[in-house]
Formats: C-alpha cells, structure tokens, sequence
C-alpha cells in the first residue's frame, strides 16, 4: 500500500504546548522518572479545584444531559453569559449573539472557518496562543503576526501592526490578558488597536479567557465595550477563572454593528448546526459560575496561592544571571529573556529537550508561541510553592553549566606587540 500522509492544511500548524518535548516526557514518565511540569496551564492536577458549587450544579442536571442542545447552547448559560456582558459594559448583546462550545478553543476554530477565504491574512500577536495561528492555517488563512514589545511591557507594536495590514487583510487577534506573557493591556492601547481595524473596516477577534486572573489590583477592560462601531468576537470559558479546563465549556460572543455581518452570522450559524451542539453537561456549570461566588479572588489576591506562586517564580526566574523576564500581571504565565550572550541557542526547541532530559523538568519554549527568536520560554507557575522552587533550582544548575560550556573568554592583548598573545 502506498504511503498515506497528512492533509497540506497542517503543514503550517504548530502546537508545542503538546508537542514533542511533552512526548518525550511521557516516555520518561513510563520509565518511572518523575517530571515537574511547566508547561500547561492545565490547573485540577495542580490542586486548583473547580468551586463545589458548579460541580453540584452538574451532578444534579447529569440526567437531563443526554440528549442534544441547541446548537448554541442551552438557555439559562446563554442567559447567564448575556447578564456577565451587561456586566462588562458590552452594549446591544441578544441570546442570538451568544455561542456555547466546548472550550473557547472549538469555537476560535469556527470563527476562523466562518472568516476566512484561502489566502486571507489574520493579524495575529507574537508571541500568542498557537491555537489561534493554527486555527488560521486550519481555515486556509495566512498568519500573519504583529510584533508585541518586550521593552514596554510586551505591549502590541500599534505601529507594526499598521504596517503589516493588507487588501487581504481581514481581522485582528488580541488575547488579553494575555498568554504567554502575563500582559494586561490599557483602555488606551485598546483604543488604538479599535481605531485601526475601524480605518481598515478589519474584524476583531479578542481572547479574553484570562479576564479575572489578575494580580495587583490591576483592572481588566472588556474589548467589546470599547469597540462599539467594529464588529467584535469576544471568547472566554469557565476552564481558567474557575479551574474547569475538563467541563469544556466556553463561550463567543457577537458586539458591534451585526447588521453588516449577516452573512457572516449566517455562516457561524450554519458551522454551529454541523456540530450540534457542545457538551451539555459542562453547559450546565455557566449559570452557576458566572453568577456565584468569584474564588479566582481568593487566589489572586496578596498572600492567595496563584498570587505567591507568580511573585515565587519570578523572584527566583530573575536571579538567575542572564534571565531576564517583565513581570506578569495577569494569567498563569510569564515569558523569560535568555540573554544570547550567555546563552548561544541555534535551536530553542532541541535547548529545551535538553533542559527536560538533564532536570526532568518541562518547559516549552518561545518558539512554540510563534515568537522569532530562540532565547525566550514559558513559565507556567502553577506547581506548589516546593516544586516551583525545585524546578526553577534545577533549571538554574543547568543553565549555570550550560554558561560555563559556552563561556567566551575575552583575549588577552600584548600590548607591546598589539597582538593577541594568548587565550585565559
């Protein structure tokens, strides 16, 4: 039989968040090695539970569960999204407006299939979630990604922004906060970010997953409420907020001017239809969620589990010479600076490979975010206290022997003869 290979479509999809490095620690999982895992924001196996509460809201609705939704999602979520977006300040958002999915990411790829032609382009941050440059391959869209700016705080370059938009241009991503880099963006950049796609008539396609997981009394602003004359996707889900990564419950909303976008409706409408419908179980969790107690507060807030793990993690991430990292203030991550003097990396993804077989610890690295270069990583803080301290102590040994393996001494000069004499 002759060979059967994968579709063209997926020639351009990278998802390193499981990608090789994470097989490569499943297999040494099976050896019975022990892995510290910094690498998923994937909260339940790290102690985070969802609130009691949602779980009995699921259990008591488990018998009426099994048979199909609407293929947008039950009422009462849909209702309780609605009220959370009035919350917001989102203006003019009906039940019709409301998509349920499992997960934010299923429905991010049914926007991008609803969007896109082959060959447009969707403006997308680097770094970002790779599940949203996938989604654009997936869709036969070309990524095209706009530069976010380490110096000021990892904020979107508006500048380069405008000059990467083309005639086949079609929207803009912004995930705020954001992943992998902890940023929270002002009403200010906000604005700007409106005013361009407002000049050039673009969709905006905003991941607001992370929009309660915040430090420091920081305030998150929802796109939507900002963005009223601009046809707007807002995403969120229940996984981060409220430790539910496994319910797959998540949600799109539609803001903006809809009138214009009739068709485009039509087609999110019809691609809702094909799939029937999300996972009704975990639908049932939203009510509850959106309208009860907010925990995430109790971890966020100075002396809560995810607010000393953050200030853990990045006290002992910048002790180490050469690593370099902005602070986050939002979400589960942070995204360090490897100083390429002091660490020469051709090829981040094998680095980290190595960093996984000689500390057993996982890491994934800025590649895998899209980012062009080979000196940054993501940090996912997590872990307990004990074990982020172990890993990032085993990381720093590490490190310390891969800068004495590439030390670069300076020559010592003759200076009789201006000559190099020798080499320390």
């Amino acid at each position: 039989m002759k060979p059967i290979h994968k579709s063209a479509k997926l020639a351009n999809v990278l998802y390193d968040v499981r990608g090789p490095i994470v097989d490569a620690a499943k297999q040494m999982e099976d050896e019975g090695q022990k892995i510290i895992k910094l690498n998923i924001g994937n909260m339940q196996p790290f102690g985070f539970d969802p609130p009691e509460e949602v779980m009995q809201d699921m259990i008591r609705n488990l018998p009426d569960s099994a048979g199909y939704s609407d293929s947008k999602g039950i009422f009462s979520a849909r209702k309780a999204v609605m009220h959370y977006t009035q919350e917001q300040g989102i203006a003019d958002v009906t039940i019709d407006d409301i998509y349920l999915g499992n997960g934010a990411s299923e429905l991010i790829v049914m926007a991008t299939n609803a969007l896109l032609n082959d060959g447009d382009e969707l403006l997308l941050p680097a770094p970002d979630y790779p599940l949203w440059t996938a989604a654009t391959s997936l869709s036969g869209g070309k990524p095209v990604h706009y530069l976010c700016d380490e110096a000021n705080g990892w904020m979107p370059d508006l500048a380069d922004m405008r000059r990467k938009i083309t005639p086949r241009t079609r929207g803009i991503v912004v995930i705020n906060p954001n992943n992998p880099t902890g940023a929270l963006y002002s009403v200010e950049l906000l604005k700007g970010i409106i005013e361009i796609a407002r000049e050039h008539q673009l969709v905006l396609l905003v991941d607001e997953v992370y929009d309660k997981v915040l430090y420091d009394g920081v305030k998150h602003t929802a796109m939507g409420s900002l963005s009223t004359d601009v046809l707007t996707l807002t995403f969120n889900s229940l996984s981060k907020a409220y430790r539910s990564c496994g319910y797959r419950a998540g949600w799109m909303v539609l803001s903006g001017p809809k009138v214009d976008a009739k068709d485009f409706i039509e087609g999110l409408n019809m691609l809702a239809n094909l799939k029937l419908g999300s996972n009704v179980p975990g639908q049932w969790a939203i009510q509850t969620a959106l309208g009860g107690y907010q925990s995430i507060q109790d971890l966020v807030k100075e002396g809560g589990r995810l607010r000393r793990q953050r200030d853990l993690a990045y006290e002992l991430i910048t002790a180490i010479p050469g690593v370099t990292c902005v602070k986050p203030q939002a979400a589960l991550y942070m995204f360090p600076r490897l100083d390429p003097k002091m660490y020469p990396i051709a090829d981040d993804r094998q680095f980290f490979m190595e960093v996984l077989r000689a500390t057993r610890v996982m890491l994934v690295q800025g590649s895998g975010f899209n980012y062009p270069d080979n000196q940054h990583f993501r940090i996912v803080f997590l872990p307990h206290e004990d074990d982020l301290r172990e890993a990032i102590t085993r990381l720093a040994k590490f490190l310390e022997q891969y800068r004495a393996r590439h030390a670069r001494t300076a020559p010592v000069i003759d200076f009789a003869t201006k000559k190099e004499a020798s080499r320390a």
